[in-house]
């Protein structure tokens, strides 16, 4: 698969996104995919995190065993060819693909974060626009749109931001990681059940940007986390991948928000990703 880089690009863009969410099992026959070789390179920052505040609620995300073939949601940030998604995703995949309408096209290189559940996956399908990033917390209580595919379904969840804070993975002694947390809403279409595959999609404020990646949820507690704007933030930069401004929209209604999911899922901005485990 070749890469174009343009030569009227802009330079730096708004950047963001967090996540984290539960993998779930994917079945089915989705035709012959190449056996690409893939390379997987890890990012793990010496700078010191940023503080993050304390919103009065701790979080534990639970660990998953070894990687099993599965699939999430991944989303386009820059038109040649780079996309997010989750790196609890990507994790441990022998084979990455991302959904297209003729098929899957194989990925072969990703860029994973050791500090937080975000993974950069370069060379991918070029799409013909992409999604802006932003550093930028919302405010309390401001809507958040959280996309992707649950149990292989196109949804929208809508949710209320409560703060930024810290989630530690897999119980006492695991590792910390800077966390958004939601309070979550409605879902669109309503729908029951575990949000899983919904891993990886990006989660939208109301200015329309990007300001985190799918990355967990508590079912009991109706909380979804995401990824730290600002741990993205340092794995995009890192990656050296991304200098596309990104698209952005009035997503000020939940209905606005089911409108621009459409328009992404027609234009393969958002894509379902698979792992392959042999």
């Amino acid at each position: 698969m070749s890469k174009r880089r343009s030569s009227n690009r802009a330079g730096c863009l708004p950047w963001v996104l967090g996540g984290i969410l539960l993998l779930v099992w994917f079945g089915g026959d989705r035709g012959e995919w190449a056996d690409t070789p893939l390379s997987v390179e890890q990012f793990d920052p010496r700078s010191p995190r940023r503080p993050m505040p304390d919103i009065g609620e701790g979080f534990v995300i639970a660990d998953l065993g070894p990687q099993q073939d599965s699939q999430g949601t991944a989303f386009a940030v820059d038109r040649d060819g780079t996309w997010l998604t989750a790196e609890h995703v990507t994790n441990g995949c022998d084979r990455i693909g991302l959904v297209a309408s003729d098929g899957i096209d194989a990925i072969s290189d990703v860029f994973e974060s050791r500090e937080a559940d975000v993974s950069v996956i370069r060379s991918g399908p070029l799409p013909d626009f992409a999604l802006a990033l932003t550093e930028e917390l919302p405010e309390e209580g401001s809507l958040g749109y959280h996309m992707g595919f649950p149990a292989g379904n196109p949804s929208v969840v809508v949710s209320r931001f409560l703060g930024a804070a810290y989630a530690t993975r897999g119980g006492p002694g695991g590792q910390s990681e800077p966390i958004l947390a939601w309070a979550e809403g409605d879902r669109l279409p309503d729908f029951d059940g575990p949000l899983g595959g919904i891993s990886g999609g990006p989660t939208f404020d109301e200015q329309g940007r990007v300001v985190g990646v799918n990355a967990a949820s508590t079912p009991r507690r109706g909380r979804v986390l995401t990824t730290d704007p600002m741990a993205i933030l340092r794995l995009v930069v890192a990656s050296a991948a991304v200098d596309d401004r990104g698209e952005v929209a009035d997503l000020s209604t939940p209905d606005l928000a089911v409108q621009l999911f459409q328009v992404l899922l027609d234009r393969g901005i958002i894509r379902q990703v698979y792992c392959d485990v042999r």
